[in-house]
């Protein structure tokens, strides 16, 4: 499942979509609002989207992911919009029959996500506003 959306998401929720009687394990990342950044105070976060492209680069992602690892399942949820610290941005989940794959599998979309997808986010600080550089796998 693909998700590009304002609203929040619950990972318990998408864990308990992704549960098959085939799964023996879920590999998970979540992304959140960090309260700092290079040093300085983060107050809140703005994500910007081209939401049509981000579907469909997530669409091939997931794809390449299953195919590559061959996982139960895989869902993506990015979210866009004015967020506060704390807040979750992303969520990577994974189905497997097995750890590794999952474990595999999960790195594998958050990293390609970074790469290809058409997301830009915009720190807000005391001293002003500021695009976070992309392609740089440490920036969430």
């Amino acid at each position: 499942m693909i998700t590009v959306t304002r609203d929040d998401f619950s990972v318990d929720e998408e864990l308990k979509r992704l549960n098959k009687p085939t799964v023996g394990g879920f590999v998970s990342f979540v992304g959140t609002v960090r309260a700092e950044s290079e040093g300085e105070h983060v107050e809140s976060m703005e994500i910007e989207v081209y939401p049509e492209m981000a579907v469909k680069q997530l669409e091939a992602i997931r794809g390449e992911a299953m195919s590559r690892f061959g996982v139960e399942d895989i869902s993506i949820i990015h979210r866009y919009g004015d967020l506060a610290v704390g807040d979750n941005i992303v969520l990577v989940a994974v189905s497997a029959g097995h750890r590794a794959a999952a474990f595999d599998a999960c790195r594998y979309v958050i990293d390609e996500l970074k790469k290809r997808v058409p997301i830009w986010k915009r720190e807000h600080t005391p001293h002003g506003a500021r695009w976070v550089e992309v392609g740089r796998p440490d920036k969430v």
